[in-house]
């Protein structure tokens, strides 16, 4: 599958036949989708034959224990995992097809990751951090600067735009890790255990996007349209409506 392919998948614009309107795919799709680890002889189950549709514009979230395997099936959407076995598709893209330098470039164009764990550079600023996908994309350094600070300002970070991650609180660092999601205007946005409210600063370039939260936080949750429950590897609940 070339680059190009996968922006027009995920966009939407397959060809479709004349008076009909284009089919617009889920923004993710799961199907059969199974992961085991293997911790010595022992095979532990950590999702089992799941099937997920979130459709385009949603907010959707994920609930369950500690260690159900939330934040495993946000990595395996988001192509940072394998699956053992089944499909995983994003905007049409079957990201389970994909090579690693391709899904490396899906999640550039298109996908944001809010980690649980942040992962912010520790010898880069609030800002250095935040503009970093933009840099990657190509962007010079002024305009991708200058998009960071607007973003980390609507953020409520105005003042700490120097401050490295050891001299930022837990929630400043969260906020940091959204703005750098973000930065590059991403079409899907997936949250790990979000600290940060996504209903706050920004929200209407968040609402904008497709939202994928997981969280054990059933306030948290509750922002969202759609709540799937993950138990024992098995999701039940929140099925789109309008999706096949």
């Amino acid at each position: 599958m070339t680059r190009r392919s996968m922006s027009l998948e995920l966009t939407g614009a397959a060809p479709t036949s004349p008076g009909t309107a284009p089919a617009s795919p889920p923004a993710i799709r799961l199907r059969g989708v199974h992961k085991r680890y293997w911790q010595g002889a022992e095979q532990v189950k950590v999702l089992d034959d799941v099937d997920l549709d979130v459709a385009p514009g949603q907010f959707a979230s994920v609930v369950g224990p500690s260690g159900a395997g939330k934040s495993t099936l946000l990595q395996i959407v988001a192509g940072l995992e394998s699956v053992t076995v089944g499909t995983v598709s994003v905007g049409g893209v079957v990201v389970t097809d994909l090579d690693d330098g391709e899904r490396a470039r899906l999640r550039l164009a298109h996908i944001g990751f809010v980690f649980q764990t942040f992962q912010l550079i520790p010898t880069l600023t609030a800002l250095e951090n935040a503009v970093l996908p933009l840099l990657l994309t190509g962007m010079a350094r002024k305009p991708a600067a200058a998009a960071g600070e607007s973003l980390l300002s609507e953020l409520g970070l105005t003042t700490r735009l120097e401050h490295l991650p050891e001299q930022l609180s837990v929630g400043e660092k969260q906020r940091v890790c959204l703005a750098r999601a973000m930065a590059a205007g991403p079409a899907l946005l997936l949250a790990d255990e979000p600290t940060a409210n996504l209903d706050g600063p920004a929200t209407d370039e968040v609402m904008r996007m497709t939202v994928l939260m997981a969280t054990h936080d059933a306030r948290a949750a509750a922002y969202a349209d759609t709540v799937f429950t993950l138990r024992g590897g098995k999701v039940t609940g929140g099925r789109g409506a309008g999706l096949a």
